[in-house]
């Protein structure tokens, strides 16, 4: 099974078992802030099952774990979503609350942006965060993101943040 290591994290695919806690991190208000609303269990399943379906592309959501205890704190993952037109690999991150301000979601996007650059060899993915969600924001731009522009995406405003490829 794919697995990505930080040294406080272990980045694995999804599985079934994971259900109970996608239902306390995608169902928690806190968490879904910044999406339309929290979701039922029946649209974490679907959405699982499509995660699955992008595993044999070496896209979609990782669980990711803490390293000493196994523990699973959120998701972060590259996905293929259509922006204004154009297929583009979108790193995204969420954590359960306890866990944030921590650098967690800093260690997990940036072993997923080295995972989307050295394995899937796509150099310029991007990620898509609401204008207020300031510390998604910070995460992007600890990482080396810059803000390229903002758009309307799935009926909300969208900064849609650029990855650029590093300087050989």
């Amino acid at each position: 099974m794919l697995t990505l290591q930080t040294p406080r994290l272990i980045l694995r695919r999804l599985t079934p078992e994971d259900k109970p806690s996608l239902y306390a991190l995608l169902g928690n208000p806190d968490t879904m802030r910044w999406y339309p609303r929290p979701w039922t269990p029946e649209e974490i399943d679907r959405w699982l099952d499509r995660q699955f379906a992008m595993y044999p592309n070496g896209s979609g959501k990782f669980a990711v774990t803490l390293r000493t205890a196994g523990e699973f704190i959120g998701d972060c993952g590259p996905t293929w979503f259509d922006v204004d037109g154009v297929q583009e690999l979108e790193i995204g991150y969420r954590l359960l609350p306890q866990h944030w301000a921590r650098g967690y979601a800093t260690e997990a996007a940036a072993a997923v942006l080295s995972y989307v650059r050295d394995t899937l060899q796509k150099p310029n993915p991007i990620s898509l965060i609401r204008p207020g969600n300031l510390a998604s924001r910070r995460v992007a731009e600890k990482i080396g993101a810059q803000l390229e522009k903002t758009t309307l995406w799935r009926d909300y405003d969208h900064c849609v943040y650029r990855y650029s490829s590093p300087k050989p």
